[in-house]
């Protein structure tokens, strides 16, 4: 079975590596141009594009589907291509290249959170379990016919990271068994039916902290955007990033975005929201490194500290 893979960052690598370990004929691997990275802003492959190399693979780099890029992977003749988080939209032309189509490895349980960030939609609602499909791509947002899935709890800790981390680990295998079924023909793909959710692209402003809101709703934010975007709030006129913490119940007498400072050595940093307190583990001060909240508030003089609410 000839496979064309298609996918972008480091959670798409373990798919690339499962295919490629189970002996499938991965023809070429379609992913992102190079980017510019850190401060000198130099031109970098994606992390896919990087793996590829090393694999020794074909490798297609473009931000939009073209017809120089599907006459490309005509060329590739695959009989399937396999998705993951690529990030580029698929016109009928390109759809209709594979014979067996394009196969999308989505993390969550469609129709729940259709979109670029399902995991982060589904940490920020407070849901209990998500998990992962794999389904055909067609014409619309994640509405294609479902091969398979799997489920994976939400613990109350996980930032969208490590939960992505996870997902992408399981994917990989329910990817492998997905285009495995088809090859041998045993799999047919199963409408998706229930009530749709929709999880677009996190923005800067979406990982605004609103300290007026319930501690249990901030702290899923925070973990919902974190690492990327980065929860923040404003201390002064500068923005202050959170990318840690913990409800903390007995903190009741504290007004939202009011930060008290408990202890010297071990310090407890605790910031009132719209029920309890949220204490806060791990921060990053304007023009400062990630860092332990108790090592920034070594010497503050919590009285005059206060959050934007």
């Amino acid at each position: 079975m000839k496979v064309l893979f298609a996918g972008t960052p480091d959670v798409a690598v373990h798919s690339l590596n499962a295919l490629v370990d189970a002996g499938f004929d991965v023809v070429g691997v379609l992913t992102r141009e190079d980017a510019p990275v850190g401060r000198k802003k130099d031109l970098t492959p994606s992390v896919v594009a990087q793996r590829a190399a090393e694999l020794g693979l074909n490798i297609i780099k473009a931000n939009r589907m073209s017809e120089d890029v599907a006459q490309q992977i005509r060329q590739l003749a695959p009989d399937v291509a396999a998705v993951v988080a690529f990030g580029v939209i698929l016109p009928k032309y390109a759809l209709e290249i594979p014979r067996l189509g394009w196969i999308n490895l989505h993390f969550s349980l469609l129709p729940a959170w259709r979109g670029a960030a399902p995991v982060q939609h589904a940490i920020m609602n407070g849901d209990d379990i998500t998990g992962a499909s794999t389904f055909r791509i067609d014409e619309g947002l994640d509405t294609g016919e479902v091969f398979g899935t799997l489920t994976e709890s939400i613990r109350p800790e996980d930032t969208a990271g490590e939960l992505l981390g996870r997902l992408a680990e399981s994917g990989a295998v329910l990817l492998t068994q997905t285009l495995s079924g088809l090859d041998a023909g045993a799999l047919t793909g199963v409408p998706q039916r229930g009530d749709v959710s929709l999880a677009p692209k996190i923005s800067l402003e979406d990982a605004r902290v609103d300290w007026k809101a319930p501690a249990l709703v901030i702290r899923r934010r925070i973990n919902g955007v974190t690492p990327a975007p980065g929860a923040w709030t404003t201390l002064g006129e500068q923005r202050f990033k959170i990318s840690d913490s913990v409800p903390a119940p007995d903190v009741r007498d504290l007004a939202p975005g009011e930060v008290r400072v408990d202890g010297s050595k071990k310090a407890r940093v605790v910031v009132g929201t719209g029920s309890y307190g949220l204490e806060l583990i791990t921060v990053q001060p304007p023009g400062k490194k990630m860092m332990a909240a108790s090592d920034w508030a070594r010497g503050l003089g919590a009285e005059n500290v206060r959050f934007e609410a």
